[in-house]
């Protein structure tokens, strides 16, 4: 074996077996996950979203050439570590919130970026206000089977892209959408391509249409794993049929390649919605690593 390899079933679990961190300081990149479903409008199980990717991580991690087809690993170029997850909120969504953005503040004081675990989608809400607190107003580049733009004042996985643009943190001319497979009247100025345009438009072309979108603004990109069709990710809370595969989603991420992309997320991993084979939290785990060599590459620029 390999100096520095090590197999998927020994030893601590982290993110890609990076070192565990109790603070950002000195780093490029910190990822930390954030174990909370109490916002969901469907099924619940996606606390243990976090868990679930970072053990499916590590059927990539023992290879030195990093994530393929990305021709470098991350830890190559990128100090990268695990700060665990944010506590303290058991039960109590309105603990959560605050939670979530205090510790996205401080890892963002340091100069590093962040990538995060979910959870339910409600958590992008107060890291895209701690984004916007160091970045200004941001494009929004959403990858998911359902808007999140309800027009409510109550706060859940389905509302808070509503609340962060009433609050200006997202610039809706900047912002888009992709993979909307159900009803979604509230589109309060953001581009929206729905499912099936997804299907009948190629990965480089899809791709261009978010760069046209965003243009030079400093974007957060989040992921929901139920963009995905649920032949390939079952184990999320609300599946929605004809989405599509994770081949493509990984196409159209990795031509984003040099955008503004200052942080981002990957929720909704339910992983007790399917058996022992684990490829929605495998498929999350790729898709996190994904969004992790953007943010890199978008530090870099």
């Amino acid at each position: 074996m390999s100096e520095g390899m090590m197999e998927p079933y020994l030893g601590l679990i982290s993110f890609f077996r990076q070192p565990v961190a109790e603070t950002a300081k000195g780093l490029d990149i910190a990822v930390m996950g954030v174990p909370f479903d109490l916002a969901t409008t469907g099924r619940p199980g996606s606390r243990f979203g976090p868990r679930g990717i970072r053990e499916m991580s590590l059927t990539m991690a023992e290879f030195p050439w990093g994530v393929w087809p990305w021709d470098f690993h991350f830890r190559d170029r990128w100090a990268v570590a695990d700060l665990g997850d944010v506590t303290g909120f058991t039960a109590y969504s309105d603990r959560m919130m605050p939670a979530v953005e205090e510790k996205a503040d401080a890892v963002l004081a340091t100069g590093s970026s962040l990538l995060t675990l979910g959870g339910d989608h409600s958590i992008s809400y107060p890291l895209l206000r701690a984004h916007a607190r160091k970045h200004g107003p941001l494009a929004l580049i959403h990858f998911d089977a359902h808007s999140d733009t309800w027009t409510d004042e109550d706060l859940n996985h389905g509302t808070m892209f509503y609340h962060a643009i009433k609050e200006g943190i997202i610039v809706p001319e900047n912002s888009i959408q992709l993979g909307m497979r159900t009803p979604n009247p509230d589109k309060h100025g953001m581009m929206v391509v729905d499912g099936n345009e997804c299907l009948k438009t190629p990965a480089e072309e899809m791709a261009k249409r978010i760069r046209d979108r965003v243009g030079d603004r400093a974007a957060y990109l989040t992921f929901d794993i139920d963009f995905l069709d649920p032949s390939v990710a079952p184990a999320t809370g609300t599946p929605v049929v004809g989405g599509p595969s994770v081949a493509y989603a990984r196409d159209v991420l990795r031509a984003l390649a040099g955008m503004k992309i200052v942080g981002g997320d990957q929720v909704e991993v339910a992983p007790h919605y399917e058996g022992a084979a684990q490829i929605t939290a495998l498929a999350g785990a790729t898709i996190a690593a994904d969004i992790l060599y953007l943010i890199g590459l978008g530090h870099d620029t």
